[in-house]
């Protein structure tokens, strides 16, 4: 571990009344980790997470005009400054530059981080910071405050490197730096409800995973916890988790808290504890741009512990560091006509390169035999059309043909996989059951991305009460209803609303709408000895819908709904009729070829009710229907469908 603590002349001069410059203090500290670069950025590039267990001093942005290139006015208590936009090259290096106010304590700090990896397979840090003061009665304590502020960085990188070096390195996994801090009574509500959890059937291992990241994580992991995270770091499956933190509300262990990202940046722009407290047009003041919530892209579910258990008071440390933006690898600020050269370790799949402050964007994918150098100009007459391939270890020389400095950045295309968004959330049995008032402000319409709908119908439900009698017959169809929700809840469905003896539910995947009805349809034509068969026929089509609020229930309305609806007459008795999108989604053609000697497929077209004049590619789906015997004698033909 090498330090050091130097005296440089003033780079430039504000007039102030004495005619020589302030100094410039710089200190250098460099670690050996035994964590690899990779592992290590995670820690200390979450500058909010950095600041707040160094400092605990929360920053505020000062509302003002928007700045050009997401510079920022920040306060923090008594100092001013601008900051920035952050400069970095995951997974190797950050920079940020911090201007005040005349008069104050600083006049600029910048401060530049840098991973490199060793031979034994760990990593190189060296961390440097240059401070100039705001005026020269503070520059005598400025080589005690850097020592000092060094000293507490040791113990937070030290902290860090232990966890980053695990076999599996996570930020879940790092214990709180500072005292947890619980309200009164917090560890008997705790208990409480760790115990009504259990009491309602949730898997003991799995609540008590989730008490000890309670009482032991830190109030920023606590502040945004998300249940698909937390199943991948326990390696469990992630539906389990999602259960479990939605039944912990219930139980007062956890609360929700639905979230509006921004679709360019991806950063947290409103937040509601209910839908029904989201504006679906939002602002983004950093991209400068307005958008509309959509369910299945930007509105994501999290979850954080019930404040009369574990306090929060958890602020903003940081305003623009690299891991509020993880899907950006780079981002460079480049003066006009400047030009920049970074060395890029990449992952395989598509990126986009953009100027914050220019329209439009270069498309780039990245793949075994793609380009190991190349060059890429922010142009005021637009980026070039055709898309760029790089190999996973490139190159890359920016330039900046504009007359204005450009902010640029290299992001991934693809979404996390780790949010749970609302489209999906709302469409589970299980959500709709513990929060059926969970719905948008009335006459509120907001896109959920494209859902599989199902709907259902019994065939001669009429001749049912005719033949059995009213009571038998309704107790018939009551049954009925619990068989489909069962199968429903299974699939993570969820029905939306039962219309007399029909359904209709929604599923985020079509063939689990599938594997749904196959099952359901099985188990009512076979029912016990003594029980009456039913027929139940079924139609299924996948397209993008809109969320609304009917009956103050969550609701979905467009063709596609119209659409599911009207395939479910064309069925036959106990046949089921899918739409192209349905037969020809991926996960139906490998669900088909897996069950292919248990089912008829039949290929058909025809126009349908409400869509004159546009002829549909159809299927009709029939499940073979075995003798009862045989079927006991050669296995259970539910369990090979499902």
């Amino acid at each position: 571990m090498k330090n050091a603590l130097t005296l440089t002349s003033a780079a430039k001069q504000e007039p102030r009344r004495f005619s020589m410059p302030l100094p410039e203090f710089h200190y250098t500290k460099e670690w050996r980790l035994k964590s690899s670069p990779e592992a290590f950025w995670p820690f200390i590039s979450d500058t909010h997470r950095f600041n707040h267990d160094w400092a605990n001093v929360p920053l505020r942005r000062v509302k003002g005009e928007r700045s050009l290139n997401a510079y920022r006015l920040v306060r923090a208590q008594f100092l001013e400054f601008e900051e920035e936009p952050f400069e970095w090259v995951r997974p190797h290096r950050y920079s940020s530059i911090r201007r005040f106010r005349p008069g104050q304590l600083f006049s600029e700090v910048r401060v530049r981080v840098q991973l490199s990896p060793t031979p034994d397979g760990g990593a190189r840090l060296v961390y440097d910071t240059w401070m100039r003061p705001g005026r020269w009665i503070f520059a005598p304590g400025f080589p005690f405050g850097l020592r000092y502020i060094y000293f507490v960085f040791d113990k937070l990188i030290r902290h860090y490197d232990k966890v980053a070096s695990q076999p599996a390195p996570s930020l879940l996994a790092l214990p709180s730096a500072k005292p947890v801090n619980f309200a009164p009574g917090g560890h008997e509500r705790l208990t409480a409800a760790r115990d009504e959890l259990l009491r309602l059937g949730a898997e003991r291992k799995l609540v008590e995973r989730l008490v000890e990241m309670i009482e032991t994580a830190d109030e920023l992991t606590l502040a945004h916890l998300r249940p698909y995270q937390l199943a991948d770091y326990w390696g469990v499956p992630r539906h389990e988790v999602l259960a479990l933190c939605l039944w912990a509300v219930r139980a007062g262990l956890l609360e929700f808290r639905w979230e509006i990202l921004c679709p360019l940046c991806r950063n947290e722009k409103q937040s509601a504890t209910t839908l029904s407290d989201l504006q679906s047009e939002v602002h983004c003041d950093t991209c400068n741009i307005d958008f509309s919530a959509n369910f299945a892209r930007s509105v994501e579910l999290t979850f954080s512990p019930n404040p009369s258990i574990r306090a929060r008071e958890v602020g903003e440390f940081c305003v623009g560091g690299p891991q509020l933006t993880p899907h950006i690898v780079a981002q460079q600020l480049l003066p006009a006509g400047g030009q920049r050269t970074i060395a890029l370790p990449l992952e395989e799949g598509r990126y986009r390169l953009r100027a914050l402050e220019l329209p439009g964007s270069q498309s780039l994918v990245v793949v075994p035999d793609g380009d190991i150098e190349a060059m890429v100009s922010a142009s005021p007459s637009g980026w070039p059309d055709e898309e760029l391939s790089l190999a996973p270890s490139t190159t890359l020389h920016l330039e900046n043909s504009t007359r204005n400095e450009q902010l640029l950045i290299l992001e991934r295309m693809a979404w996390s996989d780790q949010a749970v968004m609302a489209a999906e959330v709302t469409a589970m049995q299980l959500f709709r059951d513990l929060f059926a008032r969970e719905a948008l402000r009335p006459g509120e319409k907001v896109s959920v991305g494209s859902l599989t709908i199902l709907f259902t119908d019994l065939r001669g439900s009429t001749r049912l009460y005719r033949d059995l009698g009213d009571a038998v017959a309704f107790g018939r169809v009551m049954s009925h209803f619990d068989t489909l929700k069962d199968a429903i809840a299974s699939e993570d469905g969820a029905i939306v609303k039962t219309i007399g003896d029909a359904i209709m539910a929604v599923f985020t995947q079509p063939a689990a709408a599938l594997r749904t009805i196959l099952k359901a349809q099985h188990q009512l034509a076979n029912p016990p000895d003594g029980v009456t068969p039913l027929l139940l026929k079924a139609g299924i089509h996948y397209g993008p819908c809109i969320a609304v609020t009917l009956n103050d229930r969550l609701d979905y309305f467009g063709s596609t709904v119209n659409l599911a609806s009207r395939l479910e007459g064309l069925s036959s008795e106990d046949g089921i009729v899918i739409s192209g999108p349905v037969r020809n989604d991926p996960g139906v053609v490998q669900y088909f070829g897996e069950i292919a000697d248990l089912i008829s497929l039949e290929p058909f077209e025809t126009e349908v009710k409400g869509f004159e004049g546009e002829q549909f590619a159809l299927w009709r789906v029939r499940l073979n229907m075995l003798e009862k015997r045989r079927r006991k004698s050669k296995g259970d033909t539910v369990a090979q469908v499902a």
